[in-house]
């Protein structure tokens, strides 16, 4: 909050309040910076001097004031001391340091979905203890928002009537601040605790967007912007958007309370927080809950056959770990059965029948297989593979002993050598030797 110097005007000690700066000043009266002998230090307000002449102000200050002391609620300043016979009645609050929502829209721009949530259920809770403590706060706005660092604190109680009171003074003047009144004020009709819901969903939409949402002008077009014409929304994010719209109803019976508002604003909170802009889906099923084995392909065709009808190809695969593109589309999203003919890619591969199943199910089936199971059946057509080929070498070397050992013929090169000379020998004739 800024801080000025004292004015010629204005005193030095209130009360017994010492006082160093000002920080603001309002229709109200003047908010000054003070401190008590323990150094304590407190935001106290002096009524303007025309009000203080005026009786029925001060009475429905006195039952304010009297009503603040029993709110109670981490969201409020607390009401520390208040003199209501004084010349110029006065109270004090805690002083809350940080700035206000306003200043900090105009400084850095627009919060964003999840920090006005935060902003706004800690408000809405706020305003809980206070309409239990059977107070309007009246006049809610960025301005009377303090962003401190245990959180959002709502401030100047200092024209919050009792529920059921007139929004209008004697003067005839409408207390409030046009952008965020709620219509009921300007109408002149009684205030409930829904009017603090209307000017916290204006409150939460500048936030959102850093602007009214009603636009700018007099006062009198701001009030009939109030009245008669819709909020313009169109900056608020779209999470927030339908709830800070329900605020903002003509209608005070048609507004959310306090506490719906506050759980409501909870929950958004939370899910921004976890980037989620909408609820999960339900989780698709997992692979172990789906049949293995021979029923497995008769799984993958039924999906196949509901989701692509006869005479349609079903989709590639987007994962590359069922196959190459080439495999994959010679078995999955070509026309031709190459996968079911000797001469396919799939059977000069080498490849089983099981694996050719599952690549089939991997691209008809609606998202590809588990690489793990994948993993798991490729590691075992490769201990079959080897345990095969070794069973084969060893059947090889135990029948090659027993041939020799036998004394059966030997189909050997040399055997073969010794056929051919006895052959020669016999067509051409007897040894003339013998």
């Amino acid at each position: 909050m800024a801080m000025m110097r004292l004015r010629r005007e204005d005193p030095r000690v209130v009360g017994s309040f010492r006082l160093h700066r000002r920080l603001g000043a309002g229709g109200m009266g003047v908010v000054y910076l003070g401190s008590d002998r323990r150094g304590q230090r407190v935001a106290l307000k002096v009524i303007r001097p025309d009000l203080a002449e005026d009786e029925e102000f001060r009475s429905r200050f006195a039952r304010e004031v009297s009503a603040a002391r029993r709110i109670r609620g981490g969201c409020t300043a607390r009401l520390v001391a208040a003199d209501l016979d004084a010349d110029r009645p006065w109270f004090a609050t805690q002083y809350v340091p940080g700035p206000s929502l306003h200043d900090k829209v105009a400084a850095e721009g627009p919060l964003s979905a999840a920090d006005v949530a935060v902003v706004g259920s800690a408000l809405a809770e706020g305003l809980v203890a206070v309409h239990e403590a059977g107070v309007v706060h009246r006049d809610l706005k960025p301005s009377n928002i303090l962003l401190s660092p245990k959180g959002p604190r709502i401030i100047d109680f200092g024209i919050a009537w009792a529920t059921g009171a007139s929004t209008l003074t004697h003067v005839g003047t409408a207390v409030g601040s046009p952008g965020f009144l709620a219509p009921e004020q300007v109408r002149g009709a009684a205030v409930t605790p829904a009017t603090d819901v209307f000017a916290l969903g204006a409150t939460l939409a500048y936030a959102g967007m850093a602007d009214s949402p009603f636009g700018h002008g007099s006062s009198e077009v701001m009030l009939y912007r109030v009245v008669h014409e819709e909020a313009q929304l169109g900056g608020v994010p779209d999470a927030l958007a339908p709830l800070i719209r329900a605020c903002l109803a003509k209608d005070p019976a048609e507004r959310p309370s306090t506490l719906q508002l506050s759980l409501r604003l909870k929950e958004i909170a939370a899910r921004e927080a976890q980037g989620l802009t909408e609820p999960r889906p339900p989780a698709p099923r997992q692979d172990q809950d789906r049949p293995t084995g021979r029923m497995a392909q008769e799984y993958a065709d039924q999906h196949t056959q509901r989701r692509h009808p006869q005479g349609t190809p079903p989709p590639r695969p987007s994962s590359s770990r069922t196959g190459s593109s080439r495999t994959g589309s010679s078995r999955t999203g070509s026309s031709r059965p190459n996968s079911s003919r000797p001469g396919s890619s799939s059977s000069r591969s080498g490849s089983r029948p099981a694996q050719s199943r599952n690549t089939t199910r991997s691209g008809g089936a609606r998202r590809p297989a588990n690489p793990r199971l994948l993993r798991q059946r490729l590691f075992v057509f490769v201990v079959v593979t080897l345990l095969v080929a070794l069973g084969i070498a060893a059947a090889q070397g135990c029948q090659g002993p027993a041939r020799g050992l036998g004394g059966g013929d030997v189909h050997d090169g040399h055997g073969v050598q010794q056929s051919q000379i006895q052959s020669e020998r016999h067509d051409s004739g007897p040894d003339p030797q013998s």
